[in-house]
């Protein structure tokens, strides 16, 4: 357990994994940071420099996102033939390289194959960052993944700053170095990535600063073959239901946004507000409300809260925005807040969760089945909200925080009877244990 006192300076000072913590932070952050500068200066690339109309650039991005989804599974799937480390240094390698190819590429055919392999890259890597995370924070994981989640958001806001920059100018050589600065972050973090250890495949706690001890006599191997992801319909039960939990990130980046603009007469210039309150929300508290979730039990609280702030975000959009300027402001805002608060309860207890309920043997597979639930959000979601809730107006709201709710906490019901079947019965010794510090499950019951 990390110490919950400390505040977000001294856990970057020592995080989980010593030096390869720090090392894999800073490369998250500058990793981040390019993605910021992309994030917010594409849209206006494809139109201005490759002169995409807005069909294409949509055609485009959603054909990308569907590629991105494969990105999570096969990361997983190589991650247990191959050391994760060399893997993530060609993911980063591998996205340098196609956006070295975008500056070249010119029309909708070119680019599309660029931005299929930029997508499945970048979700292959997020999933390695998280197998890396796994291994070599041990059971400080919940407290990594809070570091991690505040370092990605400065870098973000790091990147749409530089990308300001840059649109502010407008010409196509101010659009072509944002796309460099971009590759830039990658060849930086692959080389960053290099320095660290190839963390052990077997979960474990690697001391702070300390090179790792001689390994331990590896326990007899299960009899019979390795469990399997997609034949474990328990998990993936939850892969499926973490994918509504994951809406907070379409509602913020899309749902919002579009609702003040299309029926509310609150200012437009507000719209910013809800990032930046995101992010400055997020790099404060994460590491706060990551201590609450420590530990699977606690994760499956989380995820329940989580919902409950989902329904409260929804229910002031949809109650909340009938008046004034001032008061639809308001009440967006509020909402931003709220649903930010679901997102940093959720982030944890969705990671925490999709590492406890997988088997040792198949830890890598598992979690990369586990990672498509965020990509299918960012393919479905926008849909979702553009097409069924924001057209039935307040009511979608309002049935949107309804499900969303409610399938938390069958989500919390399924993962509290799939941990229960997968406690080792060993009698006191595991009652004693204390909630998050036995990792080591038999292969899960298909509950």
């Amino acid at each position: 357990m990390g110490n919950r006192g400390d505040g977000l300076l001294a856990q970057l000072r020592r995080p989980p994994g010593g030096r390869d913590g720090r090392i894999m932070l800073l490369a998250q952050f500058l990793d981040r940071a390019g993605t910021g500068v992309w994030a917010a200066s594409s849209a206006l690339y494809f139109t201005f420099v490759t002169r995409l109309d807005a069909q294409e650039i949509g055609l485009l991005l959603g054909i990308a996102a569907l590629a991105g989804i494969a990105g999570s599974p096969l990361a997983g799937q190589l991650a247990e033939r191959f050391p994760v480390r060399s893997l993530l240094i060609g993911c980063h390698l591998l996205r340098l390289g196609t956006m070295g190819l975008l500056l070249a590429c010119d029309g909708f055919a070119a680019l599309l194959p660029v931005m299929a392999v930029t997508c499945l890259a970048e979700r292959a890597a997020k999933t390695l960052e998280m197998l890396f995370a796994t291994r070599a924070a041990g059971e400080r994981r919940a407290t990594y993944q809070a570091l991690t989640r505040s370092a990605a958001n400065a870098g973000y806001a790091l990147g749409a700053g530089v990308a300001a920059l840059g649109l502010a100018v407008g010409t196509v050589g101010a659009y072509q170095l944002l796309v460099l600065a971009n590759a830039f972050s990658f060849a930086v973090t692959a080389a960053l990535v290099s320095r660290t250890r190839q963390p052990r495949s077997a979960p474990g706690r690697v001391a702070a600063g300390a090179p790792p001890a001689a390994p331990a006599p590896p326990p007899a191997a299960p009899a019979g073959p390795a469990p399997r992801p997609w034949r474990d319909r328990g998990y993936l039960r939850f892969v499926l239901l973490d994918i509504p939990m994951n809406l907070d990130d379409s509602v913020l980046a899309v749902g919002l946004p579009l609702w003040l603009v299309e029926h509310t007469t609150a200012p437009h210039a507000l719209v910013p507000a809800f990032l930046v309150l995101n992010t400055v929300l997020v790099v404060l508290l994460q590491l706060r409300f990551s201590a609450r979730a420590e530990g699977p039990h606690r994760a499956t609280g989380a995820v329940a809260l989580a919902g409950l702030a989902m329904f409260i975000g929804c229910a002031l959009v949809a109650l909340g925005t009938g008046g004034g300027a001032w008061s639809a402001s308001a009440a967006l805002l509020a909402a931003a807040t709220v649903v930010t608060a679901a997102e940093l309860m959720r982030s944890v207890s969705s990671w925490e969760l999709a590492v406890s309920l997988a088997p040792d043997r198949s830890r890598a597979s598992y979690l990369g089945v586990a990672g498509m639930s965020q990509s299918v959000q960012k393919s479905a979601g926008p849909l979702l909200l553009t097409g069924a809730v924001m057209t039935a107006g307040p009511a979608g709201w309002l049935a949107l925080g309804t499900a969303v709710a409610g399938l938390s906490l069958l989500q919390r019901r399924s993962c509290l009877r799939r941990l229960a079947a997968m406690r080792p019965v060993d009698g006191p010794a595991a009652a004693a244990a204390p909630d998050g510090a036995a990792d080591t499950h038999p292969a899960p019951a298909r509950n």
